[in-house]
C-alpha cells in the first residue's frame, strides 16, 4: 500500500502530463499535471479522464496529427514498437504550444497489457527554433541586399574607371593632336630669346599636366624609356605606327622597334596579344 502510494506521489510530482491506457486505450490513471491542464484548458468529460478511449479522441482529430499519434499507441501495444515518440502541436485560442509525446509498455503489466503515456511541454523550445529560423531568414534577406548592393556598386565603380580612363585619354589626345604640334611649330620657327623661352615653358607645362597620366599608365611597369612611354601612351590611345612616327619624328621602323621592345617588357609573348587592349588594362 505505501509503495502504491509513493508511486502515486511520484506520478504527481512530475511535470509531465501522464496518462496509464489498457490494451483497448482506455484511460486508467491520470496525475496531477494531466488533470490541472484538462481544467484549466476546459476539456470535455471528467478533470482526470477515467474511462476515457484515448485512442477514440485521437483518430477523431481533424487532422493527421491524432491518426499517426493512435496508429503509435497500437504498435506499442501489439508490441511492434518498443517505444513511440513523436512532437506536435497543440494550440489555444490565445497561445501557441507544442507538446512531445512518449508511448512506452508498462514492464509490469505481463498479462495485462497497459501503456504510458507521457507529454511534456516543449513550447520555450519550438518557441526559440521559430524566433531562429525567423532570424536565419532576416540574416539571409540582409545577405542578400548586400550582396546585390555590392554588385550595384562594383558595376558603379567600373563605369567610374572607364570613365577616368577615358577622360584621361581624351586629355592625352587633346594635347597631342590639338596643342603640341602647334608648339613644336612654334619652337621650329625663328624668334627671339624670349619668346623661345615662353614656348619652352608652354611645352614644359603641358608635360606637366599629362605626366600624371602618362605615370598612371607606367605604374605597373617602371621599366619602360621615356621614348617607350611616349609610344605607349599613343599605342593606347590607338594611334597607328605611321601616326606615332609623325608626332614623334621619327620612323617608322623605330616606332616598330619600340612597340616590340615594350610587349617585351610587358610580357607579351604571344603575338596575337593587343598591345592596346593590355595598355589599356593598366591602372
Amino acid at each position: 500500500m505505501e509503495r502504491a502510494i509513493m508511486c502515486r506521489e511520484i506520478i504527481d510530482s512530475l511535470s509531465a502530463h501522464i496518462a496509464i491506457l489498457d490494451k483497448e486505450g482506455v484511460i486508467l490513471l491520470t496525475n496531477r499535471a494531466w488533470q490541472e491542464f484538462g481544467a484549466a484548458n476546459n476539456l470535455q468529460g471528467p478533470i482526470d479522464s477515467l474511462g476515457q478511449n484515448y485512442l477514440a479522441i485521437s483518430e477523431q482529430a481533424e487532422d493527421k496529427t491524432g491518426h499517426i499519434i493512435a496508429q503509435g499507441i497500437r504498435k506499442v501495444i501489439s508490441g511492434d514498437l518498443q517505444d513511440f515518440f513523436t512532437n506536435y502541436p497543440c494550440h489555444s485560442p490565445t497561445k501557441k504550444r507544442w507538446f512531445a509525446l512518449r508511448v512506452v509498455r508498462l514492464q509490469s503489466a505481463a498479462k495485462n497489457v497497459q501503456v504510458i503515456l507521457s507529454h511534456e511541454d516543449i513550447t520555450p523550445i519550438m518557441q526559440a527554433q521559430v524566433n531562429l529560423r525567423r532570424k536565419e531568414e532576416e540574416l539571409f534577406q540582409q545577405k542578400k541586399m548586400l550582396e546585390e548592393s555590392n554588385v550595384a556598386l562594383r558595376v558603379l565603380l567600373e563605369h567610374r574607371q572607364k570613365d577616368r580612363r577615358s577622360l584621361e585619354e581624351n586629355v592625352l589626345a587633346n594635347v597631342r593632336k590639338l596643342v603640341i604640334p602647334y608648339v613644336e611649330e612654334l619652337i621650329s620657327r625663328k624668334m627671339d630669346d624670349r619668346s623661345r623661352n615662353l614656348v619652352e615653358i608652354i611645352q614644359q607645362r603641358l608635360e606637366e599636366v599629362v605626366s600624371p597620366f602618362l605615370n598612371r599608365l607606367t605604374s605597373l611597369n617602371r621599366f619602360l624609356t621615356p621614348r617607350e612611354i611616349d609610344v605607349a601612351a599613343l599605342v593606347r590611345e590607338g594611334k597607328t605606327s605611321k601616326e606615332i612616327a609623325e608626332l614623334l619624328t621619327i620612323t617608322v621602323s623605330g616606332v616598330d622597334f619600340h612597340r616590340k621592345q615594350i610587349r617585351k617588357k610587358l610580357g607579351l609573348t604571344n603575338e596575337k596579344s593587343n598591345l592596346r587592349s593590355s595598355l589599356l588594362s593598366l591602372q
